[in-house]
């Protein structure tokens, strides 16, 4: 038999572990920032063109590499961190995948000025498609530049993959502000297109988080501290005041690298429970410091998730430091920040120690400034059995209504656009009045059919109603605006107000109006007719939030992902109480709807109940 297994050419090789460290332009930000960390860097440059497609540069000031360190930086499995099996339990540092620069090379060209202190000139590398160009020594200061080019430049599938420029340029803005939170000891500039993005010198922990996260937070900010024989857990959580209806200030970091962990997320939750509504988020930036024999790092491709070998004994930790961090100081006074909680780097930690309480890293010595180089469709659930005749009876008395009638009522519960009461005598002057309709516990509607009940959840139907209108006025592109008297202004995170920017046409489309007001702010003029008015900047966030967890979960289109968000986000919620005419209205426009079964989620809108059924209950 001829035999058919064959070794990989080393250039197909390395494209395909590409595939698993190489997802986008922010992959190879993170992996070049991370180097940068490592090599003791105390300022990095972050330079990018168009979003990272054509262009990353990181210039740092950290050790360098030797000529042959730098070849061998570009080979597989070549690494400095780790010589034998227990070094794999024992990381403290960012990057020590071999891989991870061989794969960069395999899609992009590459090009590596690097210099020690002790080295006369520096190495110069040029690579291309895993094959090496030119290697010469030349003249450049102390520390490494690398620059990377046109990625996927040799994989077109790959390139064709990326989304837009302001998409992937936020994903690089999310590693950028990560890594910037857990180095705040060290300066960094990042450029977008020759502009400034962020300009971060040396500082502590909280002037770190506002410069990245908003100054609205310097008010709003307590220190979390904890310790422990296993672990310590120090940085700032954020008032009651400051929680908001997006997860987005949600920073938890494990020996400085930065992990997503819903166990901790919630262990963290829990403890503001009672103090913010249930459908907002605490904001927090904690790190964990631990032993690395406790934890397992290598769970996931990009090291974003551990495994601890006792995760119910750190939930304990993490939520009793909360605890105690909104229990020991006055939430509702201001707080001064001459006395930071920056956090520890690993190699100082030892868990006996009892210093806590003190400034524990100081700021690095600035050295001297360096310049840069130039509907998911509706899932089947067992729901109803030929509903429409229970309630055909319903959609025919609707059909036959006065045309004026359709036309003029409108579901803005409480909005200044909302039903006259002149629309619903008209209304009962038809009839409709006869048909029993009440609510329950707030939450659910019961109407009266001829066959029977129809049990309607009243957030779900809402959330319909909505879904459609707003798909309509996507296709039409074209919504009524309600505008405000006094304008409001929002101050967003800087990867939020990306966003807005990015969505700005399908925004006006909807019926949003707003405009830039300085840096990560926009001014509210005014919102879809559609929506009730009054806690505009508590929808607009919260609407953004769920935008981006559809974008990024579902992967749901633009006009997809905003119909559905709009809709969760401005839709009346359980415990909300109607008036009757609320009530009829909500039920003619979700039967009006094509799916008035089911919300956008897939989630049942109604159930019903003929009389035998009814019967069958009580044994009849």
């Amino acid at each position: 038999m001829t035999d058919i297994i064959k070794l990989l050419p080393e250039s197909l090789a390395n494209q395909i572990a590409a595939g698993e460290v190489v997802q986008r332009p922010a992959s190879v930000v993170k992996e070049l920032l991370e180097n940068a960390i490592d090599a003791d860097a105390t300022e990095i440059i972050l330079n990018i063109k168009e979003a990272g497609k054509s262009q990353i540069q990181v210039i740092d000031n950290g050790k360098g590499m030797s000529e042959t360190d730098a070849r061998m930086s570009f080979e597989r499995h070549a690494t400095s961190k780790i010589s034998k099996t227990e070094d794999l339990f024992n990381i403290t540092t960012m990057g020590f995948r071999g891989e991870a620069l061989a794969s960069i090379a395999a899609v992009a060209q590459i090009e590596l000025k690097t210099k020690t202190a002790a080295d006369e000139l520096a190495a110069f590398i040029c690579i291309e498609g895993s094959q090496l160009k030119e290697q010469t020594l030349i003249s450049s200061a102390k520390g490494t530049s690398m620059s990377v080019k046109n990625l996927f430049y040799n994989v077109p599938a790959r390139r064709n993959f990326l989304k837009s420029n302001p998409v992937e340029f936020s994903h690089i803005q999310d590693e950028f502000i990560r890594i910037a939170l857990a180095n705040p000891g060290v300066a960094f500039s990042f450029y977008h297109n020759h502009e400034d993005v962020f300009i971060l010198s040396s500082s502590k922990l909280a002037n770190r988080i506002f410069a990245l996260l908003g100054n609205q937070l310097k008010t709003n900010l307590a220190p979390c501290k904890e310790e422990t024989e296993l672990m310590k857990v120090q940085g700032y959580i954020g008032k009651p005041a400051a929680a908001r209806k997006r997860r987005g200030d949600q920073y938890f970091f494990v020996n400085d690298r930065f992990i997503k962990n819903a166990y901790l997320n919630h262990a963290v939750s829990e403890a503001y429970q009672g103090l913010i509504p249930a459908d907002s988020y605490p904001m927090y930036v904690l790190f964990l410091y631990i032993d690395p024999i406790h934890i397992d790092i290598n769970v996931h491709p990009t090291k974003t998730e551990i495994k601890f070998d006792d995760e119910k004994t750190v939930y304990k930790i993490v939520n009793s430091a909360v605890r105690k961090a909104i229990s020991n100081f006055n939430i509702s006074e201001g707080m001064d920040f001459s006395e930071s909680v920056n956090h520890n780097v690993f190699a100082n930690f030892t868990p006996q120690q009892n210093s806590f309480g003190n400034e524990i890293q100081e700021s690095l010595k600035s050295s001297s400034k360096f310049e840069p180089s130039t509907d998911q469709r509706f899932s089947s659930k067992a729901n109803l059995e030929n509903w429409e005749s229970l309630y055909k009876d319903l959609k025919s008395e609707t059909k036959n209504r006065p045309t004026e009638i359709e036309q003029n009522i409108e579901l803005r519960f409480e909005s200044a656009a909302n039903v006259e009461s002149r629309e619903v005598n008209k209304l009962s002057s038809n009839g409709f009045e006869e048909a029993i309709i009440f609510q329950i516990h707030n939450s659910y509607i019961i109407r009266q059919v001829r066959s029977g009940i129809l049990i309607i959840d009243q957030q779900a139907a809402h959330e319909r109603v909505l879904y459609d209108k707003f798909s309509n006025t996507l296709e039409q592109n074209f919504g009524a605006s309600q505008q405000f008297l006094f304008p409001i202004s929002l101050q967003l995170s800087p990867s939020d107000f990306n966003l807005v920017i990015e969505l700005e046409a399908e925004l006006h489309a909807l019926g949003f109006s707003f405009g830039i007001f300085g840096e990560n702010a926009i001014v509210i003029n005014g919102i879809p007719a559609e929506i009730k008015a009054g806690n505009e900047i508590e929808l607009f966030e919260g609407f953004l939030q769920q935008y981006k967890h559809y974008k990024s979960d579902l992967k749901l289109s633009v006009n997809e992902g905003l119909a559905r968000s709009i809709a969760k986000r401005s839709a009346i919620k359980k415990g909300q109480k109607l008036n009757i005419e609320e009530m009829t209205a909500l039920v003619e426009q979700l039967l009006s709807s094509n799916q008035p079964s089911f919300a956008p989620d897939g989630k049942s809108t109604l159930i019903s109940y003929d009389l035998k059924k009814l019967g069958d209950l009580f044994g009849a």
